[in-house]
């Protein structure tokens, strides 16, 4: 009887456990511009557990890669960033993000145009929706141009097709992402790294 009770007072501290660990991800959408080169600038964020490529902020169900560059949907390209909020913020998040991309660029982002590459923070509920109206408002006295980023209600984020997945990791000699992610990244990398010191 006594390694029964043994037994289930350790699933249930195990239970527990995994609860706690499962409570301590949120998620964060987002896009600016190709999400190759957001998620690579987000990857490098300690406290990002996880970050996907897809799309949202169109109508049409299931969207492909040709269709939102066909401007068929009206879906962005986007990250969704997993996040233990216990290492960083959601405040940090989004103040990151005006460091990744050019917010005030209209109709895309550095020599990708089109609406697919827009700025776009999508919240999933009012805490996300203030945290990001906060954040914008700050980073506008900041930049000289008028901050063009939209900020909506997340309806649903699709995942784009695995070849997008980690494409800078896995692609790190591919041109656009030596000539213009990698020196993006450098970039972060150092601002990270002197916020540490």
């Amino acid at each position: 009887m006594k390694s029964l009770h043994l037994l289930v007072g350790t699933l249930a501290a195990f239970s527990a456990t995994m609860n706690a660990a499962e409570s301590k991800t949120e998620s964060l959408v987002l896009g600016g511009g190709c999400f190759w080169c957001t998620e690579a600038a987000y990857e490098i964020l300690p406290g990002v557990k996880d970050v996907v490529s897809g799309y949202a902020g169109g109508k049409e169900a299931n969207p492909t890669y040709e269709q939102i560059c066909a401007h068929a949907t009206g879906h962005a390209e986007v990250i969704k960033i997993d996040f233990d909020p216990e290492k960083i913020s959601l405040e940090k998040l989004v103040d990151y993000f005006w460091h990744v991309h050019n917010p005030t660029q209209v109709g895309g982002q550095g020599n990708d145009h089109g609406p697919q590459y827009r700025s776009i923070i999508l919240y999933a509920n009012a805490a996300q929706k203030a945290v990001a109206e906060k954040s914008r408002d700050a980073a506008a006295k900041v930049f000289r141009d008028p901050i063009t980023t939209e900020i909506v209600p997340l309806e649903k984020f699709w995942v784009a097709e695995k070849y997008h997945q980690d494409y800078f990791r896995l692609n790190p000699h591919a041109g656009y992402c030596a000539y213009v992610i990698a020196p993006k990244v450098k970039k972060l990398e150092k601002e990270i790294a002197a916020e540490k010191k």
